[in-house]
């Protein structure tokens, strides 16, 4: 057992570089599988089994390792979402309904091997191999479906920045109105960073005859990692996203305890 969950705190800066990961990756597959798409596979391949053993054999939580393990999750899970659809010709709705089985039967598994599917609850090794599955699936099926609307139904990027920027917003209002559970919530935002992100990331990277910024896969690309690494930095040296550091954390736990020890009383 870990002496205290492997994940950060989940708060905005959380989801900023969580968006932030979902678009590098984007802009980074495409850039790298227009030089050459064996070379891509190899990168993707590669980064995501390092930085996955980095942080795997860990015991404990790290910006860095974490991060950039997501990162490369982002990168590979683009790779594997656009594969059967540049290869075998699947459609993108399709590729998303296959993603959508996957994802529930891990998180059916998981939930009923280990009774929870909270963040805050990885401090094992199995839960941690549970996560990061689960992570996996959701960056493969978040590409899919932001390709599916703006490609194959046709909103093209900009339409799709906006329905997915209304998406991810609805998770958190059933959850702050009491209709949806804090996990569920979670999960389900989760998904949708990835079409989000991708989407921006694109919007800006394409040319303008597809709906466009013109700015090039290779800049997006770059100016993302720039901004990641300046992020992941400040994490690195504030340790304000370790489990629990976090004041709203801090807040929902005490009251969570008040809550707890009055009942026990009564």
């Amino acid at each position: 057992m870990f002496p205290a969950p492997k994940v950060p705190e989940v708060f905005l800066l959380f989801w900023i570089v969580k968006l932030l990961t979902t678009g590098i990756g984007e802009a980074g597959a495409d850039y790298l599988g227009a030089i050459s798409i064996p070379l891509a596979g190899v990168i993707g391949l590669g980064s995501f089994a390092i930085a996955l053993w980095l942080q795997l054999r860990s015991t404990t939580y790290h910006p860095v390792r974490y991060w950039t393990a997501v990162l490369a999750v982002a990168l590979f899970g683009t790779m594997i979402a656009d594969g059967p659809h540049v290869i075998l010709g699947m459609p993108y709705y399709v590729d998303s309904g296959i993603y959508i089985v996957a994802l529930i039967a891990v998180l059916t598994w998981w939930q009923r091997t280990e009774g929870t599917l909270s963040v805050h609850s990885i401090v094992t090794a199995r839960r941690e191999l549970f996560y990061w599955a689960t992570v996996l699936l959701t960056f493969g099926l978040g590409t899919a479906l932001g390709d599916t609307t703006a490609i194959e139904m046709g909103y093209g990027f900009d339409w799709s920045i906006g329905i997915f920027g209304v998406l991810i917003l609805l998770p958190f209002a059933l959850w702050r109105a009491g209709r949806l559970d804090a996990t569920l919530a979670f999960w389900a935002s989760y998904v949708l960073t990835r079409p989000l992100g991708a989407s921006i990331a694109d919007w800006l990277g394409k040319p303008a005859a597809v709906g466009g910024r013109g700015w090039g896969d290779g800049p997006v690309f770059a100016i993302g990692l720039f901004a990641f690494a300046g992020f992941v930095g400040y994490l690195t040296v504030t340790h304000s996203d370790v489990e629990g550091a976090h004041a709203a954390h801090i807040a929902h736990t005490h009251a969570h305890d008040k809550v707890t020890l009055e009942a026990h009383n009564d």
